[in-house]
């Protein structure tokens, strides 16, 4: 027990030379979902959609990539979809909705200064995002449309839990046509300046299927041919497309439609990708993703993530961790994987590889599997629990 100690000493003494990985994206210090939601779950290794062929036919083999998002306007507003950040105390105010069998009821905390996706004076979707960091709420509108009494008239409206993973009712829709959060697919130019995507990216196909699979809720089309993807359906970069001729910001972009993917979550354009307008994107490197064309992709089948259909919750698998035996496990069943490197059994081994590989767990590995006291990343706390548990 004293040579453990001592070692345990000697780990600790690194400390400072080891960064924390955070596990899920994160807005202002609120969390977007937690780690293992479907939105933040790698499918890199998950099988091809036995329909994949057919859907990218549909799409559109030779249609280029498009950003949907960048710097500057366009046609007087904003590219891309914008979203707010308040804090718990913003005054909540009335929403009004046509659609409102489907829409979370007000009031809403939005701001009259919110912006609206295409401007104030934009005819299009105008999507309207808020953030309550404090409370850690998600608000959305669909077609908002400020009042002069500071209420908003909306064609629907859609409250998430960012602390959970509840979807929304069955056959219910959102802001977005597949009864989804758009918020949480978008590209943030903080995120690629960091170097790095950790989440599924929102896309839009021009022929959708009158039909949705999980984690999707709400179908929006008459189409029933097997061809036509239907909303929620998720997809990838094939993993042997070669990134390395592109920009570093747009091998962010490509890197994260080869891990997590991209989900199709309304009808719009062939191969739009969602993000959020920031006036530090390089447009001219943004249109660069116009190089990969649609047989670049490959449809997925994500069905074995769902643990339950009315929860975005998806199981987690791990992966071999540098230097271990095996594929971790998890002795006691409880959901964390103690013994690291996959030797049957939770041992002081375990406490040395995880402090090692910490980053690569943190970055690689669904660290929710490893997050030990709870709060969200992988650290070294995390680290000095499995010790504990010896």
């Amino acid at each position: 027990m004293m040579i453990r100690l001592t070692v345990l000493n000697g780990l600790l003494a690194g400390l400072l030379l080891i960064a924390t990985a955070t596990a899920a994206p994160v807005i202002e210090g609120c969390p977007i979902f937690p780690p293992d939601n479907v939105w933040n779950t790698r499918i890199d290794t998950l099988p091809t959609d036995a329909y994949s062929a057919a859907y990218i036919s549909t799409i559109g083999s030779s249609r280029p990539v498009h950003p949907d998002f960048g710097s500057g306007t366009w046609e007087g507003g904003p590219i891309g979809i914008p979203y707010v950040v308040v804090n718990g105390s913003q005054p909540a105010v009335p929403v009004s909705f046509y659609y409102p069998d489907e829409s979370d009821p007000g009031p809403y905390p939005v701001p009259s200064t919110a912006p609206v996706e295409g401007g104030s004076e934009a005819t299009g979707d105008r999507h309207v995002l808020v953030i309550d960091r404090d409370n850690h709420q998600l608000y959305e509108l669909y077609d908002a449309h400020l009042q002069s009494d500071r209420s908003w008239d909306c064609g629907s409206g859609a409250v998430f839990d960012l602390n959970c993973s509840a979807l929304r009712p069955v056959g219910w829709t959102s802001a977005d046509a597949a009864g989804l959060p758009i918020l949480p697919g978008l590209v943030r130019y903080d995120e690629v300046a960091d170097g790095a995507i950790t989440h599924a990216i929102r896309f839009t196909a021009p022929q959708t299927r009158g039909a949705y699979i999980w984690p999707a809720r709400h179908e929006a089309s008459s189409l029933t041919g097997s061809q036509y993807p239907p909303l929620g359906q998720r997809f990838r970069l094939k993993a042997d497309y070669d990134i390395s001729g592109f920009s570093p910001e747009v091998q962010v972009i490509l890197t994260a439609l080869k891990e997590y993917g991209m989900i199709l979550a309304d009808n719009g354009s062939s191969w739009y990708l969602s993000g959020a307008p920031d006036e530090r994107w390089n447009n001219d490197l943004l249109h660069e993703l116009q190089q990969v064309k649609g047989s670049a992709f490959e449809a997925v089948d994500e069905s074995s993530l769902m643990i339950s259909p009315d929860s975005a919750a998806a199981r987690q698998r791990p992966l071999l961790i540098p230097g271990g035996k095996m594929i971790p496990s998890d002795p006691d069943l409880d959901g964390r994987y103690e013994d690291l490197d996959g030797s049957g059994v939770a041992d002081f081994s375990d406490v040395v590889l995880f402090f090692n590989q910490m980053d690569w767990i943190g970055e690689d590995e669904p660290a929710g599997l490893f997050d030990f006291n709870g709060d969200g990343r992988v650290d070294f706390d995390d680290v000095i629990r499995v010790f504990g548990m010896l």
